[in-house]
């Protein structure tokens, strides 16, 4: 497989096995480590998440705000010298029982097989 194929199939695992995996804290931090460097560096717009820790209680964070919440990949991803870009959608009901449709965009990097840096650009609507 070339680099740019296995950054793709990374990324369509942080979808998947992160955003959509366990909703067990301790699970989603196992994902975490083998997904993201221990140097990892996330820049959500409102928040700053180091390591695979931070990066998994965010997640569990994000899935209990949110029944039900499922993430799918809508464009992407793509892959290039050491970057992977992906367009994806999301939804899930709020505490009042209310559907709520996120989306975003997502930009890594990926060294040794592993995410490094996170920048996302997202919005709920």
């Amino acid at each position: 497989m070339t680099e740019s194929a296995d950054a793709c199939d990374l990324y369509r695992r942080w979808i998947d096995e992160l955003w959509n995996g366990p909703t067990d804290r301790e699970r989603l931090k196992a994902v975490a480590e083998e997904l993201v460097s221990e140097d990892f560096l996330g820049h959500w717009p409102s928040a700053e998440v180091a390591g695979p820790g931070k990066l998994a209680a965010l997640v569990d964070a994000t899935k209990a705000t949110y029944r039900d919440l499922v993430f799918e990949v809508e464009v992407g991803p793509f892959a290039a010298d050491g970057y992977v870009a992906g367009r994806w959608a999301g939804q899930g009901m709020t505490s009042d029982g209310q559907i709520s449709y996120l989306t975003g965009n997502d930009i890594l990097s990926v060294r040794d097989g592993r995410f490094t840096e996170y920048w996302v650009a997202s919005t709920e609507l």
